[in-house]
């Protein structure tokens, strides 16, 4: 944006302005919906589309996670689009609602993930000790921004960013369900797409403010490192020791 400085004397100038945050209730809702859109197309053949509680999942706890995990993102678009409506005073409500369903997200997910190590369940031709280690760390790094989310409250530029990234996190398992060569079962390939939203983020706050967000910065980067780490650990023998211990303990 242009605008015009006049000093005295002197004839108009112009002054390039940045865009600001006036845009973030559109930019932050429009990625909740997208988010919200990538978990449906990910989970509908087996979950949303077969009945949701009727669907033919493999165990109660799986059931429950997938409430969880629903609930979860419908808060993210609904608590958007409160700020988006102006109504800041109903978001801070549902703030702590949402930090105790965060928590109970997390349990659920080390809970699910156990139970799929437990009945090696995963995907085709993937070893399960192998594969615990993925939503292991899809947790890690939910649980540790939803920690900072909560810290940033006070500060609604880093909160919403730190809320956003956590969720990020999760869409790894909805983009490895989607009927697409390139990303279905492949779980390194569905991190590499789950990336793109962190990218976005750092265009948008480029060009919103001229600079990244250190909320961005420092959650963008925790979480691809996380993902980047994960398999190397997972292949090694002292993570197959650990995954055997925890399905011998489980059982």
């Amino acid at each position: 944006m242009v605008t015009s400085v006049a000093h005295a004397g002197n004839p108009a100038k112009p002054v390039r302005t940045k865009p600001g945050a006036r845009y973030d209730n559109y930019f932050f809702s429009s990625l909740a919906l997208l988010i919200l859109a990538t978990v449906f197309v990910g989970f509908a053949p087996t979950y949303y589309l077969a009945g949701v509680f009727r669907a033919p999942l493999p165990s109660l706890i799986i059931h429950l996670h997938g409430a969880v995990f629903s609930c979860w993102v419908l808060l993210l678009v609904t608590q958007t689009s409160l700020v988006s409506a102006g109504r800041v005073d109903m978001h801070r409500r549902l703030g702590l609602a949402g930090f105790l369903l965060a928590v109970l997200m997390v349990v659920l997910g080390v809970l699910a993930a156990t139970d799929s190590l437990v009945h090696e369940r995963g995907p085709v031709g993937r070893d399960a000790r192998f594969f615990y280690i993925i939503p292991l760390s899809s947790m890690l790094s939910f649980a540790t921004l939803i920690y900072f989310a909560f810290r940033a409250r006070f500060h609604p530029s880093a909160h919403k960013r730190f809320i956003l990234l956590a969720t990020v996190s999760l869409t790894v398992a909805a983009l490895a369900r989607w009927p697409f060569a390139l990303l279905h079962g492949h779980v390194f390939v569905a991190m590499l797409f789950s990336d793109i939203f962190v990218l976005v983020l750092v265009l948008y706050d480029v060009w919103s403010t001229r600079r990244v967000h250190r909320a961005t910065l420092g959650a963008g980067a925790f979480l691809i490192i996380v993902q980047q780490l994960s398999i190397p650990i997972g292949t090694t023998s002292a993570w197959h020791a650990f995954a055997g211990w925890v399905q011998s303990i489980a059982r």
